[in-house]
Order: structure tokens, then C-alpha cells, then sequence
């Protein structure tokens, strides 16, 4: 079955060309014109993806993102906005957003995002996601709802959180790559951020561990990436 993208773009020729075009990739591509309406689709109906503008009629692209996200939605977003700030950028990230491209685009680079991102979410929902709870020591994440439990008490993991712990989780005791994180986390059109790697290791140290400056479940391994091991060992 194709996948469902959702186009919220209000420039009507742009937007009628997205449709032809990811129509002709194969997707099932729906198109609307204002952020109102898109989450009233949305609210209804499933979708694997929305190509989502910033600069919209009545409500913008980032609240139409926020609102999803405080819904528990968590259909991933693509921005696509002629906002090129890297502000702009990292505020449709903090707003729940998956990825983040400027106009003008290439079409074929387009197509390969919402393919990573397709495949990521694919990825995600292999059986470490579908058995739902992960204990370790004290603590326990919820791949399904998003909520985890460690020694300062409960907290709503981001969905890049959730990814990140899965994927040490699935190879536990094992040595997981910078590389391998980039890759099934964000997809190659993040970069190769290690400093934001860095950032999400020392969040999920702050809610698993006791003393996250001298951790016994997430190894750094220096110059390699970090090791996971639930016996705390």
C-alpha cells in the first residue's frame, strides 16, 4: 500500500505540483491550503508523513506541529519554508519537526528525506518499539506512549529520545557508531552533528542515571560512539 502524505502549502502551484509529483514517486499525496484544515484532516484520517509550510494562512506551519505533538500525533512533519534562519530551523525542530528544508528545493532531494524519514519510522516500529515497555535497573521507557520512569521520577521522552534509546537498546552491549546513530536517528539530511549526539546522551543519562556524571547504563566509548548495557555492568 502506498504511503499517505499529507501537503500543507498554500501556494496553490507549488502545491499542486508537490502532489504530480510524489503521485509519480508512488505516494498517495493529499494537498490543502491552510493549517486549520490540515489538522481537521489529520484529526480524521491517517497519514505516514505531512510536507508542512511554515508561512500559512491563520495558524503557522510550527503551531499546526505543536498541536499535533501536545495531541500525542506523532505523523511525522517535514518543513518546507522559504524561513532559511538556522532560529527558524531549530524552532521547527523544538516544535516536534522531523526534518527541515528551505525553498527552493530539489525535488529529488525532497524525495530522498521523506524516504529516510519513511524508513526511519519503519525502522522504529520493529519488535524492541511493538513490545512496548523496556526495564532496566529502576528505570522503564514506553516506546508506545513516550514515557519513561528513572530515579528523579516520570518524563515524556521527545520522539528522537525514544529512537535514540531504542537503538541502544537493540544492540546492547554493543558498541553503537556515531555514524549508525546519525543515520537510523535523523537520516543524512540532519548532518553529522556530533555535538547533538552529545546533547541527547546527556539528557537520557540526566533521566536514567543516579549520578549521570558517572553512569552505569550509557558508556561513552571514546572516538566509537556509546555502549548500552542494562545490568548496569
Amino acid at each position: 500500500m502506498a504511503s499517505r502524505i499529507l501537503i500543507v502549502e498554500d501556494e496553490k502551484h507549488l502545491a499542486e505540483a508537490l502532489g504530480h509529483n510524489l503521485k509519480f514517486e508512488g505516494y498517495d499525496a493529499v494537498v490543502v491550503g491552510d493549517g486549520e484544515t490540515a489538522l481537521e484532516r489529520l484529526s480524521n484520517e491517517e497519514f505516514d508523513l505531512v510536507v508542512l509550510d511554515v508561512m500559512l494562512p491563520g495558524i503557522s506551519g510550527f503551531e499546526v506541529c505543536e498541536r499535533l505533538r501536545e495531541a500525542s500525533n506523532r505523523v511525522p512533519v517535514l518543513f518546507l519554508t522559504a524561513r532559511t534562519t538556522d532560529a527558524d530551523r531549530l524552532a521547527g525542530l523544538r516544535y516536534g519537526g522531523d526534518d527541515y528544508m528551505t525553498k527552493p528545493f530539489l525535488l529529488e532531494e525532497l524525495v530522498l528525506r521523506i524516504r529516510g524519514i519513511l524508513r526511519r519510522q519503519e525502522w522504529y516500529q520493529t519488535p524492541v518499539a511493538e513490545r512496548g515497555v523496556f526495564r532496566f535497573g529502576e528505570n522503564e521507557v514506553n516506546f508506545r506512549t513516550f514515557k519513561a520512569r528513572g530515579p528523579r521520577g516520570e518524563v515524556q521522552l521527545t520522539e528522537k529520545e525514544c529512537m535514540l534509546m531504542k537503538l541502544l537498546v537493540e544492540r546492547q552491549g554493543q558498541v553503537v557508531s556515531r555514524e549508525l546513530i546519525l543515520e537510523r536517528v535523523w537520516g543524512y539530511s540532519y548532518g553529522s552533528s556530533s555535538r547533538t549526539i552529545d546533547n541527547f546522551i546527556v539528557r537520557l543519562r540526566r533521566y536514567f542515571e543516579k549520578d549521570p556524571r558517572r553512569p552505569v547504563y550509557i558508556h561513552s566509548v571514546r572516538g566509537v560512539g556509546y555502549r548500552f548495557t542494562p545490568d548496569g555492568k
